[in-house]
Parts: C-alpha cells; sequence; structure tokens
C-alpha cells in the first residue's frame, strides 16, 4: 500500500476519533423555534395541544393543513341563486406565531364569519386586511426575558394570574371601544396594564383576537396549571364545531433540498462534513496530473456548401438555363401539392382561386406565376437567363 494512502486512513481515522470523543456524553440540544407546529415537541409546538383539543372542545374538529382557509372555506360555500350561504356553521381557529393567513383567505374568513359563525386567532402579528376592516391597532414591546403576567377580564371565570417568558409583549394599542369586549389582559415588568383578549362583533358574528399563542404551546400547558388559561380562553368560542386552520407560517420556510434530514440531525450533519473533509484530503494528496494529454480533434468539415458550389458552377458554366428553370418549376409544383394539397395537373384559373385562398398571397402574383410556368412549357426556344431570373422571383412571392 502506498505511503500517502496509509497516512490519508490515519488523519480520517483519527478525525473520526475526535469526533466520537467530542460528540460522547453531549446532551441533545433545546430546539426553541416557535414552529407552532401540531407535529413537533419542541417547547414551541403544538403536539400537546393537538392531543388534548378533542377532549377540550367536545365538539367536531376539522383540521385543515392542505389548503389555504380561502381554499377551504370558498369550497363549502353555496352560491347557487336563493341560496348563497355556507354548508357549514362553526368557528374557525388559528394559533400561529406570526401572520400565516393571506389576505385572500383573511377576507373569505370575514365573509363566513358575517354569516352568522364566529374566527378565534391567536397570533402575534395579526393580518394588515383584519386590522384595517376592524379599525384596530397592535403594537409590540420588546424587552429581553421579559416577563409576562396574563389574567382573564371576567373574574367569574377566572382570577388567576399567569406568567409568560415570552420576550415580546404584543397588545392591542387601540380598539373600537363601543363594539369591542375585552376579554382579556396583561401587564409587563413596568406594570403597564395591556389588553391582550378582546372579541368584535362583525355583521352577524364575531372574532376572538388573542395576542399570546405561548399559551396553547408544549411548554406551556405541560408548566403546573398553565393549561388552566388557555381552557379559559378557548372558553368564549361559542359551541359548534371548529374549523382549525393549523398550517404554521415556518411551514412556508422548510426547505426542499434533499439535504435537510442530514442538517437536522447533529450525528448525520457531523458525519456530512468529516466526510466532505476527508474527500477534501484526497484531493490533496492526489493533487498531481495522472492523465495524459487529451489530444486535440478537429471537427469533422461541412462538405454541405463546398457541393452546393460545386454544383452551382457547374450549372453556371454550361448555361442550361431552361433546365434550371424546369427543376424550379417541379420544386414548386412539389410544394404547392405537399402543403396546400392542390392537383398541380393543371394550371388554370381554378387552380389560381384555390391557391389564392389557401395560401392568402395575392392573386395577381399568383396568376402572374401560372403564366409563366405556362408560357414556359409551351415555349420552343431556349430560355434566357432573364426569363430564369423572371420566374424564379415570381415563385419566391408565393413562397415567402
Amino acid at each position: 500500500m502506498d505511503n500517502k494512502v496509509k497516512i490519508y486512513i490515519a488523519i480520517l481515522v483519527l478525525i473520526f476519533g475526535i469526533t466520537l470523543l467530542v460528540d460522547k456524553g453531549q446532551p441533545k440540544p433545546i430546539d426553541w423555534t416557535p414552529t407552532y407546529s401540531v407535529e413537533d415537541k419542541i417547547p414551541f409546538g403544538l403536539y400537546v395541544f393537538d392531543q388534548e383539543a378533542d377532549g377540550i372542545f367536545k365538539q367536531k374538529i376539522e383540521r385543515i393543513s392542505t389548503q389555504t382557509p380561502y381554499e377551504y372555506l370558498d369550497s363549502q360555500y353555496d352560491s347557487r341563486e336563493n341560496v348563497e350561504k355556507y354548508k357549514i356553521k362553526g368557528s374557525f381557529m388559528n394559533i400561529s406565531e406570526v401572520d400565516n393567513i393571506d389576505e385572500g383567505s383573511m377576507r373569505e374568513i370575514l365573509y363566513f364569519v358575517s354569516h352568522g359563525n364566529n374566527a378565534f386567532l391567536s397570533m402575534k402579528v395579526f393580518p394588515k386586511a383584519l386590522l384595517d376592516s376592524l379599525k384596530i391597532e397592535l403594537k409590540t414591546d420588546f424587552m429581553p426575558n421579559d416577563s409576562i403576567s396574563v389574567w382573564m377580564a371576567n373574574k367569574k371565570v377566572s382570577a388567576k394570574k399567569y406568567t409568560f417568558n415570552t420576550g415580546l409583549s404584543d397588545y392591542f394599542s387601540k380598539i373600537d371601544t363601543l363594539n369591542t369586549k375585552v376579554l382579556g389582559y396583561q401587564m409587563n415588568r413596568k406594570n403597564e396594564k395591556q389588553v391582550n383578549f378582546i372579541e368584535v362583533p362583525y355583521k352577524n358574528g364575531h372574532l376572538y383576537l388573542h395576542t399570546q399563542p405561548v399559551a396553547f404551546t408544549n411548554y406551556n400547558l405541560l408548566k403546573k396549571d398553565y393549561y388552566q388559561y388557555a381552557e379559559n380562553v378557548l372558553s368564549y368560542i361559542p359551541k359548534g364545531n371548529i374549523f382549525w386552520y393549523n398550517k404554521t407560517f415556518n411551514d412556508k420556510r422548510i426547505s426542499s433540498s434533499p439535504m435537510r434530514y442530514i442538517w437536522s440531525q447533529p450525528a448525520l450533519k457531523s458525519a456530512w462534513y468529516l466526510g466532505l473533509l476527508g474527500i477534501l484530503i484526497f484531493m490533496i494528496f492526489n493533487a498531481k496530473r495522472k492523465q495524459r494529454v487529451v489530444p486535440i480533434i478537429k471537427p469533422l468539415q461541412n462538405l454541405t456548401v463546398d457541393f452546393t458550389k460545386t454544383i452551382g458552377n457547374l450549372y453556371y458554366q454550361e448555361g442550361d438555363h431552361t433546365n434550371i428553370i424546369d427543376k424550379k418549376i417541379i420544386y414548386f409544383l412539389e410544394k404547392i401539392r405537399t402543403d396546400y394539397l392542390l392537383d398541380t395537373s393543371k394550371l388554370d384559373d381554378d387552380f389560381i382561386t384555390k391557391l389564392h385562398y389557401k395560401t392568402g398571397k395575392d392573386e395577381k402574383d399568383i396568376r402572374d406565376v401560372v403564366q409563366l410556368i405556362n408560357d414556359h412549357r409551351n415555349s420552343y426556344h431556349g430560355s434566357l437567363e432573364e426569363d430564369l431570373i423572371k420566374i424564379n422571383t415570381a415563385i419566391e412571392k408565393i413562397l415567402h
């Protein structure tokens, strides 16, 4: 075995051993990404809420994950004359970190609510179309590691306060006090009381807007009795079917790369980098060129042009214009038969009319070329060069 290969293998084994020693006993890092996905068991996923949702609502829950709210609700709308209403009735629900509802879907949700239904939205950033329609404003205060106390406005529902370590304090800074009912409050370390849960009537239905979706995450639902706050908030949703849109905003950011699974697993990621390092070392040790110089092979010459020039020179030297005209006529008539499926055995007025309709060419130009062809065929003397030019020009007008 070559010495270079031995060195190469030794380096790889050494690196592999060091990697194993470094990774041995290392705890798996906690992923604090706020995915709000029902499939994630990480702190800010909704796996626990998804598992308990049927018990919380005790009504039918329709989970919407493969369609947008617009696609789903629009498919449930009966647009027949004198009907024009939804086939379903209940409450639309969405829990997410930020706005994951497009403008078209938001307008469809408002239309759904206007038909006597409801919508519960718990998110930190609400769709602009919704805020504009309800004439409310949302404000965000950022304080690192900020602790926020939350509680229900109605003491009969619950008088207990709960503390969330969110780092963000989102609240409604402007609402229509005549039509909007405050359902919940929050207070940060500055002792500022802020509205975080409201009920807004909209035509024949109601919207329930909540700014602390962290209350429904795995981290908080498994923390002492914090699940009670989530139940208190959800208790305001009227009885009826629930249509839960659980396609999170982060779903749009999931990479479509085939390497995404490798990047998500620390062991596979380390193995991938180790493999790349091994390839790099191999390239360094094999940098010396071993392949022979590839000879330059000249491409074959295109002899078609030379052949055409040779044939053209022969005709020119012979001066046989009649032969050339005959071949031009044969080619022209064959083109007419092939492209337009016309009979060329008799070149009369009927042929001229049909060719005019088929090609859209000027009837006078067609008549001229037919006249030249017939004159040539009926002529008993040799054709001159100017006759060749005339008939060639006339044919070109028809074919181009």
